[in-house]
């Protein structure tokens, strides 16, 4: 019984089932602090509306651009980049973005960031 109890206790090797830690995949990733926004409506009718994010760290994003017509984020609000992977079929799936905050408030962000003019998904890789 002894030994049973000091195996137990020993320490734990890595067996075949852990994941790799590169293979781990960041799924929300710190964007900065909210500081402001703006709206920008369609060129027409049939284009979506979108707000524009400041954060505390615009020098290295940029203003975030999400999909909404009003934004309520409030001054302060850590912001987060999360990632969901939809998969509708068997065979395929696509990440979609969302900018959130600690609470409930949260935003589909565009594919295309064009403050910077770089894919939403090149700040994950």
């Amino acid at each position: 019984m002894l030994v049973a109890i000091a195996a137990s206790c020993g320490p734990l090797k890595k067996g075949s089932s852990a994941i790799p830690e590169e293979d781990l995949i960041i799924t929300r990733k710190y964007v900065g602090d909210f500081i402001e926004y703006r709206h920008t409506g369609p060129e027409n009718y049939e284009g979506p509306n979108i707000i524009w994010v400041k954060t505390s760290l615009e020098n290295q994003y940029g203003k975030i651009s999400a999909y909404g017509k009003k934004c309520d984020f409030v001054a302060g609000d850590r912001l987060y980049l999360r990632r969901v992977f939809y998969s509708p079929g068997i065979v395929s799936g696509y990440w979609v973005y969302i900018i959130e905050n600690d609470s409930s408030v949260s935003y589909r962000a565009t594919d295309l960031q064009h403050d910077r003019e770089v894919f939403i998904k090149t700040w994950f890789e």
